[in-house]
């Protein structure tokens, strides 16, 4: 009768097979719970939100909300038209993006075709610090700077509006929209660069006619990102606009926006439950419908750009 002897050396081999895939599984488990937390944190919010804003729908109705004229919570004679509201973000909004969306652009497809490498090894960093400048500085210098040399032109200017809020806002903006841009367009392949120029193309021609239409995806996702984040900022327009309700589509004129109000009420005296209290949570739900429209648009345009080219 012979004996059989297990070989020591595949023992160990399948011990250490077996320790490492107990970790893989571990590291699996806490990749997938750093990607769940996010979910799970966007849950919360959403719930707080409609919540809170359906005790808010119980004493107003959606569609005095959604079409009256008025926004005084706050007054006796309570009203609550978020079009007011919606108005001032607006209006800031796309006065941030006549300037951001331009320039950003610009300034992308420099860095990107035609700067020098150490042009751009100094400039982008410089570019991104603009966007790291804290927000509250920005609406002084809106106030105190922008407002009084656009009243040198325009005399009848008030000295809080949507305008200088807004021109300020962009410039922040430009670094975000820039960034995103850039590195789309130097995702391009250089292939595409080359055949363009055998063709007899100049750099600016194959700039703006291949490669800008290439990152076109890209570029759709940082103009998507610039616009969400005008339309979430706050201290800038509640320095420089006003903090003042004002159905209006001037941006010369003094105005209100969704999160300049719900800073108002959150540093207020309301106590908690109060109808004037909830306004906060249906302002901020309809700001994140307003965002999600915005990123669903982005979503779309970016499939149907990456599908044509």
């Amino acid at each position: 009768m012979t004996t059989v002897t297990q070989d020591p050396n595949v023992s160990d081999r399948l011990q250490r097979r077996a320790s490492r895939h107990v970790k893989e599984k571990i590291i699996e488990s806490i990749l997938l719970f750093a990607a769940m937390f996010s979910v799970f944190i966007t849950l919360g919010i959403v719930w707080v939100l409609v919540s809170e804003s359906f005790q808010f729908f119980t004493h107003v109705s959606i569609w005095d909300f959604l079409t009256d004229t008025q926004w005084t919570p706050l007054f006796d004679d309570a009203h609550y038209g978020i079009m007011v509201l919606l108005s001032g973000t607006l209006v800031s909004s796309l006065v941030a993006l006549a300037v951001a969306i331009p320039l950003g652009t610009i300034i992308a497809i420099y860095l990107s075709e035609f700067a020098p490498f150490s042009l751009r090894e100094v400039a982008k960093p410089f570019l991104e610090l603009l966007g790291g400048v804290p927000t509250v500085v920005y609406g002084y210098f809106a106030l105190l700077y922008v407002t009084p040399a656009l009243q040198y032109f325009y005399p009848e200017l008030p000295g809080f509006n949507l305008l200088s809020a807004g021109l300020v806002m962009g410039i922040m903006i430009i670094p975000y929209v820039s960034s995103v841009s850039e590195d789309a367009m130097r995702s391009v392949p250089m292939s595409m660069r080359e055949g363009s120029y055998a063709m007899g193309a100049t750099r600016f021609q194959t700039a703006v006619r291949v490669v800008t239409p290439a990152a076109l995806s890209g570029i759709a996702a940082a103009y998507i990102l610039g616009i969400s984040r005008a339309v979430g900022e706050t201290m800038i327009l509640a320095i420089a606009a006003g903090m003042q309700p004002n159905l209006t589509w001037n941006p010369a004129e003094p105005a209100a926006t969704i999160t300049a109000f719900i800073v108002q009420v959150a540093l207020g005296d309301l106590p908690h439950g109060s109808i004037g209290y909830q306004t906060i949570f249906a302002a901020g739900l309809t700001l994140m419908l307003l965002t999600l429209a915005f990123n669903v648009l982005g979503h779309l345009l970016r499939r149907r750009f990456r599908q044509a080219y």
